[in-house]
């Protein structure tokens, strides 16, 4: 039997794991020092801390082990951060001695430290730990403060139980880290302490790995005697190790391919990437819907999406499944790639992305990465903001917006800047800034750049004007899709618009989104955006609603033809439990979010009647796309801003001077085609027709209060309910059109006519869909708004438009020009008779 041979049978060697090793090496080690003699390893007797023997001075006699056996022994010196506290603490382990309780003011010399300390004592008491939250400083972006809480925190798996038990360690002046808070308190049963052993791995042997000198087994892992004084096992020195045992030719990915764990795939799958040419990442993985842990896992090629410029929507992957024997076989693989291949590389010289690349359990400390929800799922990013602008942007469009501003006195822009380096792009223009006050109360953050490749990360402002016409509110270059970014933009959004928050707002489903809108628009309805949902959809229940059509029906019919809460809640749990799905996580993030998406919620706020299960037309069409290279940017954009108000300029002389066609006799019709666009008319104009092929009963009387019940002739299922007070003529219906539009409803017509009701009441006309809207900013004002020199800007911003399109009139010709004069000098001495 060969040497090699011989380790295998003798030594199992499980993947090293700092937490889950440490106390038995503290045990083991502290017992060699108070007998004065070094443990005996032997075959016959397996070494109970799996191979491992942490450091004394002396090895095992050659008496009792041969020096081949000897030589397949894995040996490491090393002094355990922990048990550098241990000598100044007092801390000793097991066998009935006193250890060192955790309590503020354990003085440790690193974070790492203070975490190996921790899981000493966890594995002690009887419970496993994780990396919780860790705190930054607002001077220079270092790591100040750590969490290190009890496994069992939180309640993302079923496993989890929501424990509060942590220790928090902060960094002194002085460098130490010290222990600033400590919860001992747990909610849920201890395991047997001591020794938590990992269950027994064998590491698959790939051909013609590296030899390497040492002892090396065939694990992967070498053995060091680590000549420095202070003997700390180094895990990056170790984890290249590992890497080391699988560089070299290998063999391709097929279906039907096993290994032992997830982690060995990973790096089977990197090393084959390394050596082919091209580079990967974890991609989605799939949970049990029993106990929550992994079961399926997909590592992707690294251009897979079009998130990024440098992405290409590659379709290359390799999908891994968990089988009941716990190995881990390839289930599907997608070899094909749609670009060309990188210069093959060494997988052992970038062994520290590899390593950093998948964590199974997240126990290592990553100082500069980040777990964040993007529409794929959770992705680890660089902590350090780097924008995905190129360089030559900020130079281009910066010299725009000072030729802008030195023309347009209302023109707003601002960029951030981190670290000296430009992040991210705001601007509006005065028309832009101006519309806000009309039509800024409903608006869509439009990103649709996310949804492929793109060379500018541009998003847009978009509101409804009052033709229904997609209104420009402002624009951004988005640096890098992070809490912190979004949020900027919307400030910066903000204070262009003097403050004006919307009642709604259309956005991405993100978590970095849904913060900062949370953040920065307090009280803003989030409404998550059409497109997105339905991916989702797809992704998560994409087969039951191509497979089968009973749950395609009782799904749609849940969301769409729900009147009440408790009907929509009663219809989901029906779902959830006839098709299985209540533990799917998906289907259960989307109930508790249900307000931002479910058409019941969202009918009762205002969003301009931008349909439910659509969006508002691209305001900037295919003249503006992600795709427009940095040279045609501007021109582009100026052309589809010229373009887009020429529609509106076409529509305010439309509604001006054409009139629509009547079709009834009632008066409530012509009063509503004086006053609104005829756009809008037509909107009203469908409801009052339709109302005539209702009839509406009277089902009680509270006070003044009458309720009808409103429904079509012929057809019981359309039916809705409308409360009518006669004392002040308010009227509401079930339905929420008027609250979702802000036009009134057939079922609300309907009551007017059976009450004899001739004319509307002024509140049930919207202003910002009249004729008049440009002046609505000027109407509030007159109202007791506020002081005039409040909306002093907004006067100026409405004069100049006004002006502008009155010297285009008035330069037609010289006739022309000469009336345009006289009234505006007419126009200048009257105002100077004003006070």
């Amino acid at each position: 039997m060969s040497t090699d041979e011989r380790a295998h049978q003798i030594l199992p060697t499980p993947p090293y794991h700092p937490i889950r090793t440490l106390t038995p090496i503290l045990n083991h080690r502290q017992k060699a020092h108070r007998t004065g003699n070094p443990p005996q390893l032997h075959p016959s007797q397996p070494s109970p801390f799996w191979g491992f023997y942490l450091g004394f001075s002396g090895y095992a006699k050659e008496s009792d082990m041969n020096r081949e056996e000897l030589g397949n022994i894995m040996t490491v010196r090393t002094k355990p951060a922990a048990l550098v506290v241990a000598k100044s603490n007092g801390y000793r382990c097991d066998d009935g001695q006193s250890k060192v309780e955790p309590h503020a003011g354990l003085e440790f010399d690193s974070a790492e430290e203070a975490q190996e300390f921790y899981s000493a004592y966890a594995t002690q008491v009887g419970f496993k730990i994780r990396i919780g939250q860790l705190y930054r400083s607002r001077v220079d972006g270092s790591v100040i403060s750590r969490r290190f809480v009890c496994s069992k925190e939180g309640f993302q798996t079923n496993s989890r139980t929501g424990c509060p038990a942590f220790i928090r360690v902060q960094k002194a002046d002085s460098g130490k880290w010290v222990v600033a808070n400590v919860k001992k308190e747990h909610n849920h049963e201890f395991e047997a302490s001591g020794e938590l052993c990992p269950p027994r791995i064998q590491r698959k042997s790939f051909p013609t790995p590296r030899s390497s000198c040492g002892g090396a087994s065939r694990t992967g892992i070498r053995s060091h005697e680590d000549d420095g004084p202070s003997g700390v096992v180094d895990m990056k020195r170790l984890k290249k190790e590992e890497m080391d045992g699988i560089v070299g030719p290998i063999g391709e990915p097929y279906k039907g391919l096993e290994f032992n764990s997830a982690n060995e795939a990973y790096k089977f799958y990197y090393t084959y990437a390394a050596n082919t040419g091209f580079r990967i990442r974890i991609g989605q993985l799939f949970r049990s819907k029993n106990d929550g842990s992994i079961t399926s896992r997909r590592f992707v090629c690294s251009k897979e999406g079009h998130q990024h410029p440098s992405r290409v929507g590659c379709g290359a992957y390799m999908r891994i499944q968990r089988q009941e024997s716990g190995s881990w076989v390839v289930d599907r693989l997608q070899k094909e790639h749609n670009h060309e291949f990188e210069t093959p590389t060494d997988p052992s010289r970038t062994v520290t992305v590899a390593s950093k690349g998948y964590r199974e359990e997240g126990n290592s400390v990553l100082e500069n990465l980040d777990l964040v929800e993007t529409n794929e799922g959770l992705s680890l990013v660089k902590r350090v903001r780097e924008s995905n602008i190129g360089s030559d942007w900020y130079n281009v469009l910066l010299e725009y917006f000072q030729s802008r501003q030195a023309e347009d006195t209302g023109f707003f822009y601002g960029v951030e800047m981190r670290e000296g380096k430009g992040m991210n792009l705001f601007w509006a223009d005065a028309r832009s800034r101006f519309a806000c006050t009309q039509f800024g109360d409903a608006i869509v953050f439009d990103t649709t750049y996310r949804r492929g490749s793109y060379l500018a990360p541009f998003a847009s402002f978009v509101g409804v004007n009052h033709h229904h016409q997609p209104v420009l509110l402002g624009c951004a270059l988005v640096a890098e899709e992070s809490e912190e970014s979004f949020t900027w933009i919307f400030q910066a959004w903000l204070r262009a618009m003097s403050g004006h928050r919307p009642v709604s707002i259309i956005a991405d489903q993100d978590r970095a989104i849904q913060n900062a809108i949370a953040q920065v628009f307090p009280g803003t309805h989030h409404r998550f955006s059409a497109w997105q949902i339905l991916a989702k959809e797809q992704e998560n229940l994409g087969a039951l609603l191509s497979m089968d059509a009973e749950f395609k029906y009782e799904y749609e019919t849940c969301i769409f033809q729900s009147q009440t809460a408790s009907e929509f809640d009663s219809a989901w749990n029906m779902l959830m439990n006839k098709y299985n799905l209540r533990e799917n996580m998906w289907f259960k993030e989307m109930y508790r979010m249900r307000k931002s998406w479910v058409p019941l919620h969202i009918k009762g706020t205002f969003f301009a009647g931008i349909p439910v299960d659509g969006s508002l037309k691209s305001y900037f069409s295919t003249i503006l796309t992600p795709q427009t290279p940095l040279n045609e940017f501007v021109v582009r954009y100026e052309k589809a801003l010229e373009q887009r108000r020429e529609e509106e300029r076409k529509e305010d002389f439309n509604s001006f001077n054409l009139q629509a066609v009547l079709h009834t006799k009632d008066p409530i019709e012509e009063q509503c085609r004086r006053l609104y666009t005829i756009t809008m008319f037509k909107v009203f104009q469908k409801e009052l027709l339709e109302c005539y092929s209702y009839v509406g009963i009277k089902i009680n009387v509270e006070g003044a209060i009458s309720r009808y019940l409103v429904q079509k002739c012929g057809n019981g299922d359309e039916r809705n309910t409308v409360a009518f007070n006669a004392s002040n003529l308010n009227i509401t219906c079930s339905c929420k059109m008027f609250e979702f539009e802000g036009v009134l409803c057939r079922h609300a017509l309907k009551v007017f006519q059976i009450m004899n009701i001739r004319e509307l009441p002024s509140r049930y006309i919207l202003h910002r869909w009249t004729k008049n809207a440009k002046y609505g900013i000027l109407r509030d004002a007159d109202s007791g708004g506020g002081a005039a020199q409040d909306f002093k800007a907004l006067m100026l911003w409405s004069l100049r438009e006004e002006a502008r399109n009155y010297i285009d009139a008035g330069a037609a010709s010289l006739e022309r020009y000469k009336l345009a004069f006289e009234i505006m000098q007419e126009g200048r001495r009257n105002l100077c008779w004003q006070n």
